[in-house]
């Protein structure tokens, strides 16, 4: 076991390695110049070079890439400004430090994503749940007709309605902004709830139709049956001999999709205005803010990396037919 994690951690470094490599390129090779970006149009050709000097673009590419590592890990020197580490580089539009942008910014993005997969994980597993239990019922036909439904509608679509409807006719709740917990716990509950629901109810749906998938498949298994010829009890029989095996596909998926959203809720945040990291993304695209782009597409890709090793490690503990055997 301890040989497998430390490959998976190995295959980790070199993953993120190649990731960093591939948006380094794409951000600072293929798009336009970044000191045309930072200097504007007007600018000299003698001020665009000192600029490119500055930022080490005049160097080699794999001793930029190289500084760039070290930057993240040790700090950066640009002309007479350090940036501390980790040192994603500043925003060409504000001259922030990106990584102080993205500190600014992770907490909202975190909350919703957490709030999110509670309700999806909640309501998307117990649906799923019942509904395999139910087979061919009223409330299995009604309850697989809404998921349907529930995963066919946008996001955009879901959040607008529920703004018009719950903010502006029927006001009982207010718009969504970033408040802090500590300062007003039942405002704040207020402000993320609609953002939690439009996130949930795609995802639920989805975890509901694959849920009720997984255990009408393992309650046709032999092991299942026996399991009730010997006389044990229904909800022990679902516990342990149906809804771990079951839950396995739900794992793997729900890893990805809440890694993903750690790295922001680019729609959700957008529509409802929150400034996480979503949003910033979608305003340094709108800008073409080449390091806060790549700073938010590294994160992104650390987390589900991350993410799918989380996953992995987590297998043997929900089913027990998947071991590692150590050498």
């Amino acid at each position: 076991m301890t040989r497998y994690v430390l490959g998976r951690l190995g295959s980790v470094v070199l993953i993120l390695l190649a990731v960093c490599l591939f948006t380094y390129l794409i951000f600072f090779k293929l798009s336009p110049d970044p000191a045309v970006m930072i200097c504007g149009k007007t600018c000299t050709p003698d001020r665009i070079n000192s600029i490119r000097d500055v930022l080490g673009l005049n160097q080699p590419i794999l001793t930029q890439f190289w500084e760039f590592l070290r930057g993240i890990f040790a700090g950066r020197q640009y002309g007479s400004v350090h940036c501390p580490a980790p040192c994603l580089g500043y925003s060409f539009q504000t001259n922030e430090s990106v990584w102080s942008m993205i500190t600014a910014r992770l907490p909202v993005s975190i909350t919703v994503a957490v709030g999110a997969a509670v309700l999806w994980l909640l309501a998307g597993v117990i649906g799923g749940l019942v509904s395999a239990v139910k087979q061919g019922t009223w409330w299995d036909r009604t309850a697989m007709a809404l998921a349907l439904g529930g995963v066919s509608i946008p996001n955009y679509v879901l959040a607008l309605l529920l703004q018009y409807v719950l903010v502006v006719k029927l006001q009982v709740l207010p718009f969504p902004s970033a408040v802090p917990f500590a300062d007003n716990p039942v405002l704040w509950f207020e402000s993320y709830l609609m953002p939690w629901v439009v996130l949930a109810v795609g995802y639920a749906c989805l975890y509901a139709r694959l849920t009720r998938s997984n255990v009408i498949d393992t309650l046709s298994e032999n092991y299942f049956r026996t399991a009730r010829a010997k006389g044990l009890s229904g909800s022990l029989i679902m516990r342990r001999h149906a809804l771990r095996p079951a839950l396995t596909p739900i794992t793997t998926i729900f890893g990805m999709d809440f890694a993903g959203l750690l790295g922001g809720a680019l729609i959700t945040e957008t529509v409802f205005g929150l400034n996480g990291i979503g949003k910033m993304a979608a305003d340094s695209i709108a800008k073409n803010d080449q390091p806060v782009i790549m700073a938010v597409t590294l994160l992104a890709a650390f987390f589900v990396v991350i993410g799918n090793v989380v996953v992995d490690l987590l297998y043997t503990a929900l089913d027990p037919r998947v071991r590692v055997v150590s050498s």
